[in-house]
């Protein structure tokens, strides 16, 4: 159960990941030993994880979500060995189990380079493939989902908001981060020695580097936890299909909705996807037929539950 302190240093944790400890316990009133203990109590107990992850808007980065739907017995094995590879994130076992939701990210926008069109046709128990290139990301990545704890009011959020030197040009990813964004993805509050070693770059270049990928948008921070702790009960998958014209509209739309962690416009039979989280299968049925109900331009929706989230984006929520 958190209390009231726990919910303040995970809003904290949003607004920066990287936060010094000693700095958000001066903003929550607290000794920096109380801010370090609850953070390693929130880890052990409810996977509270900083990550870093690059926005692949600013990366030259494409990202396909694939559903694949195999045999009961082989769908969580498949899961799994899609969980351990470092271009999936999000893998997520739905509709009763038999069918795998993953996002993959590519170095670029050719898809014959994907695992989608080598490794996965060759495995076994996998009856049916489906990919939909991610086209535009209306919420999510750096705009985190609004049913986190908001407890901190406006003076505590702007002495947490991180201080961003802004540079007289855009620093896109390159290749030569690939070992910088490993450890990030890892731990988003490595320290710069940390970083350093596992780069092999000095911790002055660490610090140059971070703030270069910050500044210009190409790098963010998020955080990760056990989602049952705010209270959330159900998730599903919402797979709608809306008129040309009237996507742009309903995807802003629904990215204001706080049940909605998630809203991208993709190819595909169905055009527009998101992530629903709701307390329970009423909430989510209220959440269906009026909020989203009432939204004009939709025509069709497939509501997938989720059973299991494999992965999230950290390898090391592979569970």
């Amino acid at each position: 159960m958190l209390d009231d302190v726990d919910r303040a240093l995970i809003h904290a944790l949003h607004i920066d990941g990287r936060t010094p400890f000693s700095r958000i316990a001066t903003v929550l009133g607290v000794s920096t030993q109380t801010v370090a203990r609850r953070y390693r109590r929130l880890t052990a107990e409810v996977a509270l994880r900083v990550v870093g992850l690059p926005d692949t808007r600013h990366s030259g980065q494409a990202q396909w979500i694939l559903r694949l739907t195999a045999a009961p017995h082989s769908a969580q094995n498949l899961a799994r060995a899609l969980a351990r590879r470092a271009d999936t994130s999000w893998v997520k076992l739905i509709s009763g189990g038999t069918e795998i939701f993953t996002i993959v990210t590519t170095p670029d926008h050719q898809p014959d380079r994907a695992l989608l069109l080598h490794d996965i046709p060759r495995t076994a128990g996998i009856t049916a493939v489906s990919a939909h290139c991610l086209l535009h990301l209306y919420h999510g990545g750096p705009s985190a989902w609004r049913g986190r704890p908001n407890v901190l009011d406006e003076r505590q959020q702007r002495l947490l908001e991180p201080v961003v030197q802004p540079h007289s040009e855009r620093h896109a990813v390159t290749r030569s981060d690939a070992a910088l964004l490993a450890a990030l993805r890892h731990d988003g509050r490595a320290s710069h020695a940390d970083l350093a070693k596992t780069t092999g770059w000095s911790a002055a270049t660490v610090a140059r580097r971070l703030a270069e990928l910050r500044a210009g948008g190409a790098l963010f921070f998020d955080i990760e936890l056990d989602t049952a702790v705010l209270g959330i009960a159900v998730q599903a998958l919402l797979w709608m299909s809306v008129a040309p014209t009237h996507l742009d509209r309903v995807a802003t739309t629904l990215a204001g909705h706080a049940e909605l962690a998630f809203v991208a416009a993709t190819t595909g039979s169905t055009n527009l996807v998101a992530n629903a989280l709701c307390t329970g299968p009423a909430a989510l049925h209220r959440y269906l037929t009026q909020r989203l109900g009432s939204v004009e331009g939709i025509h069709t929706i497939e509501t997938a539950p989720v059973l299991r989230t494999v992965k999230a984006t950290s390898p090391m929520a592979v569970v």
